[in-house]
């Protein structure tokens, strides 16, 4: 007696998909969670200290950052320290606050909404 032979490729292409599918669930799980986070005070005194981080708990340490004025243009660059924090003196008139840790990953935070 002979059997039909059994055709392999459905067997493979869905092998592959799900391998696929488990895949990007892991992917997209990762991407998720690595969310970046911001805040800024006025200290009273003249400066306002910022704080950044990433949602998974890691560290922004060396993520750049720039106060820019009411028009667009930078006032003050540079980058959060080892400890995730940048202190400026306060500009006066309008201003942004750019959390820039890459595409995707940035924060504008107004300075109308950084208060003591």
């Amino acid at each position: 007696m002979r059997y039909p032979r059994r055709n392999a490729l459905p067997t493979a292409v869905g092998l592959c998909a799900g391998v696929l599918t488990a895949a990007g669930l892991t992917l997209s799980t990762a991407v998720s969670a690595h969310t970046p986070l911001c805040s800024c005070y006025d200290m009273g005194d003249g400066t306002v200290l910022c704080e950044g981080g990433f949602s998974d708990g890691s560290s922004a340490a060396g993520v750049a950052i720039r106060v820019v004025d009411g028009n667009g243009n930078p006032v003050i660059e540079g980058e959060l320290s080892e400890y995730s924090e940048f202190e400026f003196d306060k500009p006066s008139g309008d201003y942004t606050v750019v959390f820039d840790a890459g595409p995707g990953h940035d924060i504008e935070i107004h300075g109308k909404d950084i208060v003591e």
